[in-house]
Order: structure tokens, then C-alpha cells, then sequence
């Protein structure tokens, strides 16, 4: 497509091919386990349909507080929304090509966001919010036979007036497993290894979501 092009439809394909979970999914719950270095915590958790979660057995506030945001963060993009709701006030241009994939430019409500999309996945995210930008690029995907999901991914945030980076690169690896009585798709582990940034040192997590069944 060539730059200036409006790519409105082929972003919206991109969009429409992330999984979601259906509407009337009520959660699911199991055990979580959390590995840093030589230390392992054990709970149980049930995530409910208002994507609140719910753990037992792990009484370190961090420990609990950390498991909680990775399973809210898994689910929320989970979510299904129509394109229409979630961009309906704003135009997509298309930009350059590269290696990721074809830029695209945001216009209107959310201007200053750039996505960039190759083969129907968006490789690239580049938003706006709470005074930050997140950058983020996905690298593998999961294939789901309804939409596809990020396996493994990096994210790093800068500031949006300078354009400098303002934490290290955090890289991601997921792996999603189908529910054995529902079918939804739904997180068994996430690998989170942080680069050193200033005055903070690299770091290694392991969750893990095992026996885990619908509601």
C-alpha cells in the first residue's frame, strides 16, 4: 500500500484477528506459582468474569499484587470490543515499510499512536497514555484457530516529549492453553525478563497457572 494511503480496513482486520474471549466467558480459576531466583510462592486464584481476581495462599502483599496484574493484564485484552467503539473517532494512514511490517499512522482521537501490521497481526504498538508512551513488539504468535495471540513480545517506555527511553526493554513469553471444558484460550505461563535500566537491576520472573478450569 503506498504512504499517504488510507488503511483504515486492513488495520481493522489486524485488530479483529486478536483473540478475545466470548462475552458470556464467567473466568476460570486453578493455582498460580511465582518463581524469582532461588524463592517460589504457591496459591490459588480464580480470575471472575469482571476480570477480578482472586488469591489465596500467598500472604507477601508484592507477591499477591504482582500475580494479580499479570492475570487483570492477560485478561483485559481478552476483552472483546468492536473496532468501531474502540476507534471509531480515528483515521489510519499508511507510512513506510520495514522489516516489522507497513506503519500505520493514527489521525483524530488518539493522533500521535503509530501501529505497524504485517500479515494480519499488528507486530507494532506504539501508544500514548497516562503521560507515557509504551512501545511494544511482537515477535511470535499463538495461532489459535479464532484469532491469534502474542507469544513473545518486548515493551520499553519513554517519555513523549523527548522521545527518551524511561525504563529498560521488558521481553515477555506467553504460553495459552484452551480451557479442557470451555475451549477459551487462557494463560498457563508467562516468562518476564527485564533489562537493567539506571539504577535498576535486571530481573527474572516465572508465573505459572496450573489445573486451571472455567467457573
Amino acid at each position: 500500500m503506498a504512504p499517504g494511503s488510507d488503511c483504515r480496513e486492513l488495520f481493522q482486520s489486524a485488530y479483529e484477528n486478536r483473540y478475545t474471549w466470548d462475552p458470556s466467558f464467567l473466568g476460570y480459576r486453578g493455582r498460580c506459582l511465582w518463581l524469582h531466583d532461588d524463592r517460589l510462592e504457591e496459591g490459588r486464584f480464580e480470575l471472575g468474569a469482571d476480570l477480578k481476581a482472586k488469591i489465596e495462599g500467598i500472604d507477601d502483599e508484592l507477591v499477591y499484587k504482582a500475580i494479580s496484574s499479570q492475570l487483570w493484564e492477560v485478561a483485559i485484552h481478552r476483552v472483546r470490543r468492536s473496532f468501531e467503539k474502540t476507534h471509531g473517532e480515528n483515521t489510519f494512514t499508511a507510512g513506510d515499510n520495514d522489516e516489522v511490517g507497513m506503519e500505520v499512522i493514527v489521525g483524530g482521537k488518539n493522533t500521535g499512536d503509530r501501529y505497524r501490521i504485517k500479515n494480519n497481526v499488528v507486530k507494532m504498538v506504539h501508544r500514548h497514555f497516562h503521560g507515557t508512551v509504551v512501545t511494544i513488539f511482537t515477535k511470535s504468535t499463538t495461532d489459535t484457530g479464532h484469532g491469534y495471540l502474542s507469544h513473545t513480545y518486548s515493551s520499553q517506555y519513554s517519555d513523549p516529549s523527548t522521545g527518551k527511553t524511561s525504563s529498560g526493554i521488558t521481553n515477555f513469553t506467553d504460553t495459552f492453553v484452551p480451557l479442557a471444558n470451555d475451549g477459551s484460550w487462557v494463560l498457563s505461563e508467562r516468562h518476564v525478563q527485564t533489562d537493567a535500566y539506571a539504577e535498576s537491576p535486571a530481573d527474572h520472573q516465572l508465573f505459572r497457572f496450573v489445573d486451571i478450569e472455567s467457573n
